[in-house]
């Protein structure tokens, strides 16, 4: 006698419904009976529509319906998103107090989670947070509101790189992607102008494959500063409309990173009308001297290819490190 088959068919809630494994669809149509314990599961209409029955066996206990599957078998049985907890613990019960007598149990992935998935759950909860019943601070909140923790997260972020702190790292590029969907969701109720997180994202997907035709496209580019050359000129042709080579240098950057910026800028520019600032400076250091000479730092900085504003958290990092060591501290 032939060891009737247990066919636990998993899915996820992270694709349209009906897009499932030709397996799947064939041990679906092939299986005299098809169960499940969600009835709300995602998969039900489309299964519906492919003439596919589905008893609904909810409302139990992991080892109650362990019990009813194994009795019941032959057939599929339709897993909830949730994983249904507990039953293939029970269900491995059985067939251990039960061999020769349990059916044959069968793990069958119908569909599977493609790379990027988990954004959809973002996407999702940030939609539960902004909507009527969600959290009330959430709900308050705007762009302008939510600018200080953009910048705090931000350099979070820059912290954990610096420190090499991969754990630290892992959280706070989600704190930091959270306000790129937060400030995409708000967008979505603007009256007049609105978009979405789809849109930002198709956005920077054209952005990027329009500036890397050498990747996409028949463009030619082995090196590093061929590749850079590409980027400039395809940005210059994109902002033909600006006066200055200066425009869309934003002026709320850290006054170092901004004149870093803004150097870079003029030098590949090639823009020679200003003479650089004078990197020795005589006399008593005022505020115009010292930043004279912090100017002349960040322009010979970016000549010889060194971050400043880099170099400077490094040696406040190292100056740090030897205050705490005169204090008899460890770093």
């Amino acid at each position: 006698m032939e060891t009737p088959k247990l066919t636990l068919l998993t899915t996820t809630h992270r694709i349209a419904p009906g897009l499932l494994s030709w397996p799947a669809w064939q041990a679906l149509q092939a299986a005299p009976l098809v169960l499940a314990a969600d009835p709300a599961h995602p998969q039900l209409a489309a299964l519906a529509q492919a003439g596919v029955a589905v008893e609904q066996v909810g409302g139990q206990t992991a080892p109650a319906l362990a019990r009813l599957l194994v009795q019941r078998a032959p057939l599929v049985f339709l897993g909830s998103p949730d994983g249904d907890p507990g039953l293939t613990d029970a269900l491995a019960r059985i067939a251990v107090e039960e061999a020769g007598e349990a059916p044959e149990i069968e793990l069958l992935p119908g569909s599977y989670d493609l790379p990027g998935a988990r954004l959809l759950d973002l996407v999702s909860v940030m939609d539960r947070l902004r909507s009527p019943g969600g959290c009330p601070w959430d709900a308050e909140q705007t762009h302008a509101s939510l600018v200080k923790y953009l910048v705090e997260e931000a350099y979070e972020l820059v912290e954990a790189i610096e420190e090499g702190d991969r754990q630290t790292l892992r959280e706070e590029l989600g704190d930091v992607l959270l306000q790129v969907f937060f400030h995409s969701r708000i967008a979505e109720e603007h009256a007049d102008d609105p978009f979405s997180i789809d849109e930002v994202a198709g956005d920077i997907v054209e952005k990027l494959i329009y500036r890397h035709p050498h990747v996409f496209a028949d463009s030619d580019a082995a090196t590093t500063d061929q590749v850079e050359a590409n980027w400039e000129a395809l940005k210059a042709a994109e902002k033909q409309d600006r006066e200055s080579v200066l425009d869309g240098v934003p002026s709320g950057l850290p006054a170092l990173a901004y004149a870093a910026k803004l150097v870079s800028r003029v030098r590949r520019a090639d823009f020679d009308k200003v003479p650089d600032a004078p990197y020795a400076l005589p006399g008593e250091l005022t505020e115009e001297t010292a930043g004279a000479l912090l100017l002349a730092v960040v322009q010979r900085a970016h000549d010889a290819g060194v971050d400043p504003d880099a170099a400077l958290r490094a040696a406040a990092r190292a100056y740090r490190s030897a205050v705490r060591s005169a204090e008899g501290l460890a770093d």
